[in-house]
């Protein structure tokens, strides 16, 4: 439950996976269910990031 409570969190999977002792492609396979969504919050970083530059 941790696993899914920090991806919906948004930490980054890679922090994820090493956190809990997987690999990213483990952890992106096992837990891809959890990244769905989020669509607007990822379009909201990529344009805060953009904007930054």
């Amino acid at each position: 439950m941790l696993v899914s409570t920090w991806l919906n969190g948004g930490v980054e999977a890679t922090r994820v996976a090493e956190w809990a002792g997987h690999r990213v492609g483990v952890l992106l396979r096992v837990y891809a269910k959890c990244l769905d969504g989020g669509e607007q919050e990822a379009r909201r970083r990529v344009e805060q990031a953009l904007s930054t530059t």
